[in-house]
């Protein structure tokens, strides 16, 4: 027996998995039109901390997945857009892959909400999301226009 099964879980670990959980929830709100009281209840109910085909899910802050599915649903008029601005010219919203669509919207709204937690974490935890879906420039865009956006929205990076 490993002594890492003794040891708590830290909150920080089930904020990261609450804000994986966050992504996926949009993801499927996004492809599958599916209302966000319906995913977040599917989630709690059947996925944070469960065995799923096999997989099972980390244990997560149930209040944060909460407030980030529900967030984004009610700011995403402020959110796309500012996404949108942030994105290469050439670069529509609607063409980014649903997955990083729904990473960026999750990041973004925490920039915005929760000023009680450091741009660095948000961009680290968002672009290490993206890394666990994707291999090449997906993670590299996602940390762009974070980083983009903690500038306008919370000032320059202190050094």
């Amino acid at each position: 027996m490993s002594t890492e099964e003794n040891q708590p879980v830290k909150t920080a670990n089930q904020r990261g998995a609450a804000r994986l959980a966050a992504v996926q929830a949009l993801y499927q709100m996004d492809i599958g039109g599916t209302g966000v009281l319906e995913v977040v209840s599917e989630y709690e109910t059947h996925r944070l901390g469960q065995e799923v085909d096999g997989e099972t899910y980390l244990k997560a802050d149930a209040s944060w997945f909460r407030s980030i599915v529900a967030g984004v649903v009610r700011d995403q008029t402020v959110i796309d857009p500012m996404i949108a601005a942030a994105l290469q010219d050439d670069w529509a919203l609607s063409r980014i892959d649903s997955t990083v669509r729904a990473i960026l919207r999750a990041g973004v709204f925490e920039l915005l909400e929760r000023k009680d937690v450091p741009v660095p974490v948000i961009v680290t935890e968002y672009v290490e999301i993206a890394r666990a879906f994707f291999e090449d420039e997906e993670p590299k865009l996602v940390n762009a226009v974070l980083d983009r956006i903690a500038k306008q929205v919370r000032g320059p990076a202190k050094k």
